[in-house]
This record gives C-alpha cells, structure tokens and sequence, in this order.
C-alpha cells in the first residue's frame, strides 16, 4: 500500500509553484506531519507535510524545478521496496501543461487557430500566447520566426479602437470583466475617479446575479455583444492574470472583438509625471507613482505603492505588485510580473514572461521566462 503526496493548490491564481526545497530523499522513511518540500509562488510559500508514516518512493522533481498543482510529488509506501505501477497518473485531476521539451500537441490549440506543427513546437519554445495569433491564415515557422524578431506584441493583435475619439473614453457607461479580489480593487478605483457608471460585472466563473460590492454580475462572455449593442461602449479587464499572463490577454481580445474601449485608470492619490505616456488600458493604483519619460504599455497594472523611476519602458501586459521599486532606467518587457516589495537595480532589464518573487532584490538582467524566487538576490 502507499499514499500518492500531490502538489498543493499554494494560490488559486497561480497553478504552477518553484520547488524551493526538498526535505526528504528517495528511499527516506519519514513520520507523519514531517516536511517534504517547500513550494514558492510569487506571493507565498508553503510546506508540504506527510499525512502518514512511510517510505518516499517515486520522488519525481529536483530543486528548483516548477511544478503545477496536482502532479504527483512522490508515494509514502509502507515498505522501502515498493514500486508505483507503471501507468500510475503523472497527475491527479488538474491537466499538466506541456514542459519545453515535449512534442506540442494540437489538443493544445484555440479553435480556429490553423498552426503548423513545427510553428506550434517553436510557439511552445518562445512561450508565445496562441491566443495572440491570427486567426484565418495558416501560421507556418516561417512566419512565427518573422513576427518574433519584428517583437511583435500580442496587444497589436487586439483590433484597434479607431471608431472611439478620445473624449469617448473618458465618460460614460462601463462594465468589469472580472469579479475577484482585482476586480474588487478595479471597481472601487472607478468609483473613486467618478466619471464612469459601471453597469454590473461580467465573470464566467460566477452565478448570475451574484454582487461584488454593490454591483450585479450579468453574465459571462456571452452577454458582451448584447452589452454593446445596448450600447454599452467601455469596459474595464479586471483579470490580474497572475501566473497566466494568458487569462488577462483573452480578456482583451474578447472585449475588443466585441467592440469595447479600454480607458486607463489612473487614482487620485498615484503620482503620474507629466512626461510619463500610459497605453490604453492602464491602471494606476493608489499611492503609486510613475516618472519621468517612462513608458507604460498596453494593459499594464501598476499596483499600490509601486514606484516606477525615471526612463523605465513597461511592456504590454505587465503587472507591478505593490510596493516594488524600479530604480531607473528599468526595461520590463512584455507579461512579466513583478512581485510585492521587490527592489529593480538601475538599467535592469527583466524578460518577457519572467516572475520575480515577493521581496527580491534584482541586480543584473532577468532573462525570459526567468523566475527569481522570492526573499532572494538574482544573480544567487
């Protein structure tokens, strides 16, 4: 007999976790409530204890690796010679991601995505968004290598908002896509500018009729074109999109495809310099401040208390947690997220998709898909 120990759940908006520590070794025989190993989100960490007395068996990841919420960690066996069977689950109810490496499947792509399979091997590579591409014509390698070296942003794939002057968008009528813990931040930081109506939230993970903070949900994807053709014209992406940059990108393309305009939002109390350009889509949350000549790009999050010094370039799509600090000069590019109090070092420059945990200290250039683990001083 032997009990199957299965990668926690550490934070419901992050499914993948740093494996910061092991406790135990293979063949080691361990007492129940033990630790086994310590995982690292961005925003958390935590142990996982043995529920039982026995031999760990089957260890299947090293130091450092990452690893998503319901893969299995490890057996606790009563005897120290017990085998897993050999088609044993490498998981346990929640679908594992494809690991660079593994041939990509076409199971993995958005309908109507017509994609090539050395495209999609090399999409895979690049960690590029699928739901970025066109739909429509075949996306061949040839053709994905070109959009990569022209650095093509999925925010230029979001059809633009050419039909809206720019009074549009500073008044009017608006809903929220998103009815969690950033939603609730968003919706209050539209209330406090006052120029906005919000008219409810829309959310595809919650019941109709629900209320976040006074405000109804209406429904999910499939209310946005009745919306706008009641002509409700400007919505808030109020998907945060932490450890899946991918969830907020969607967002953005259903809104625009169904014709909403993103106003940026920017709190009374943030400090924004004049020289300072925000893309549409920006949100600038209280107490922050932005500097000089920096440049904000589309759907970034600039959190409570950040501090974005003078000449910083934000991608698309980055989040700034609260009370990190980019020294000047900082480069973030696009998606990448930066975690709670982290410190960024003049002229730093963190890759596309990179995380940095809560509390880092950056010295030297992150590279793309980087994870500096939290509490720590990149480079080690």
């Amino acid at each position: 007999m032997a009990m199957r120990v299965t990668i926690p759940l550490v934070n419901p908006n992050e499914p993948e976790a740093r494996l910061a520590d092991l406790h135990v070794a293979e063949g080691q025989e361990v007492r129940q409530d033990d630790p086994l190993c310590t995982l690292e989100t961005t925003k958390s960490t935590a142990d996982v204890i043995a529920e039982s007395d026995g031999f760990v068996i089957g260890l299947r990841f090293d130091v450092g690796a990452t690893v998503r919420a319901g893969e299995v960690l490890c057996y606790l066996a009563d005897q120290k010679g017990w085998k897993p069977p050999k088609d044993e689950p490498a998981h346990e109810g929640i679908a594992v991601e494809k690991r660079a490496g593994k041939r990509a499947k076409k199971d993995d792509v958005p309908d109507g995505l017509r994609i090539t399979q050395p495209a999609l091997e090399l999409a895979q590579r690049k960690a590029v968004l699928l739901t970025s591409l066109p739909i429509g014509p075949l996306v061949t390698e040839a053709m994905l290598l070109d959009l990569l070296e022209r650095d093509v942003s999925p925010a230029q794939l979001i059809p633009p908002e050419s039909h809206f002057e720019a009074s549009e968008l500073t008044a009017g009528e608006m809903i929220v896509y998103g009815g969690g813990g950033h939603g609730k931040s968003v919706i209050d930081l539209i209330r406090t500018l006052g120029t906005y109506h919000l008219v409810g939230v829309i959310d595809d993970g919650l019941p109709h009729g629900e209320e976040i903070l006074g405000l109804s949900v209406l429904g999910g994807a499939d209310q946005l074109e009745s919306l706008r053709e009641n002509g409700i014209q400007l919505a808030a992406n109020a998907v945060g999109g932490i450890g899946n940059i991918q969830s907020r990108v969607d967002v953005f393309k259903r809104l625009a495809d169904a014709g909403f305009g993103f106003p940026n939002f920017t709190h009374p109390t943030a400090f924004v310099e004049t020289s300072a350009t925000l893309s549409r889509g920006a949100q600038t949350f209280p107490q922050a401040y932005i500097g000089s000549e920096v440049q904000v790009g589309f759907g970034v999050i600039v959190n409570t208390g950040a501090i974005v010094s003078h000449d910083c370039r934000l991608g698309d799509f980055v989040n700034i947690a609260p009370g990190a600090i980019l020294a000047g000069a900082v480069q973030v590019d696009e998606g990448a997220l930066i975690g709670m109090a982290v410190t960024v070092n003049l002229g730093v420059r963190i890759g596309a998709r990179a995380r940095i945990g809560n509390g880092a200290t950056v010295k030297d250039d992150v590279p793309e898909g980087g994870v500096v683990r939290a509490g720590s001083v990149w480079p080690d």
